[in-house]
């Protein structure tokens, strides 16, 4: 494998982009990184009432094939909405690491102890998330309210306060350590941290861990 293998980070929220990249510039900044972002994903399952139908998985997987054809070693998708779609993709691909969101940094939480503290900012996440984590792993969850609302209208203080706040009542409540749900939540991580005093996972920190780890050796 080249030392600087290429990536393709396939977004559907705008919102995810900058977390991510961030993240890869600070711990693995030589992996060759494109970005293939459709808003449109998000929006027609949101409009449409469809669910993850069969349009869907072929759209996933011609955005999965053009990142292929264009030399990616590996992909991650960074929105968890869509995991049917990503693990068909995975399966088509088998060659190489296709990771859906959310998964490096639920491996991360089961191998650690202690009760985790899940904060996310859009409430389907606190549905849908907690059923990926294995048996083991006890977590309360919190519901950073209004947090996505400020970050869509810029206010990137107050969503980070938001998400703090939660982090500390988890903290009160007897949770040794936090996991920020969405990849749009991973700036808030700092802020966490110092009001918590405790370690504070995030899905683009863990995910970068991870592709490095299956594609450096």
């Amino acid at each position: 494998m080249p030392h600087t293998p290429r990536i393709a980070l396939i977004h559907a929220l705008s919102h995810s982009v900058e977390p991510i990249n961030a993240a890869f510039a600070r711990d693995w900044p030589e992996a060759q990184r494109m970005n293939l972002l459709d808003d449109s994903l998000s929006a027609d399952l949101a409009r449409e009432g469809r669910g993850l139908d069969e349009r869907m998985h072929e759209r996933f997987a011609r955005l999965a094939q053009y990142a292929v054809d264009t030399g990616a070693q590996g992909i991650l998708f960074t929105c968890s909405a869509f995991g049917p779609c990503i693990e068909a993709v995975a399966r088509t691909h088998a060659g190489i690491p296709v990771l859906k969101p959310n998964e490096a940094m639920i491996e991360d939480a089961a191998a650690g102890s202690g009760k985790l503290g899940l904060i996310a900012t859009f409430a389907d996440t606190l549905r849908s998330m907690p059923a990926e984590f294995p048996a083991h792993v006890q977590f309360e969850q919190a519901l950073a309210e209004g947090a996505l609302q400020a970050l869509n209208q810029g206010d990137t203080a107050l969503h980070d306060r938001l998400i703090a706040e939660q982090a500390q009542r988890l903290a009160q409540q007897g949770c040794t350590r936090i996991a920020l749900a969405q990849f749009s939540m991973a700036r808030a991580r700092g802020l966490c941290e110092q009001v918590t005093g405790l370690p504070v996972l995030t899905t683009v920190d863990s995910a970068v861990h991870k592709l490095r780890a299956r594609l450096s050796h």
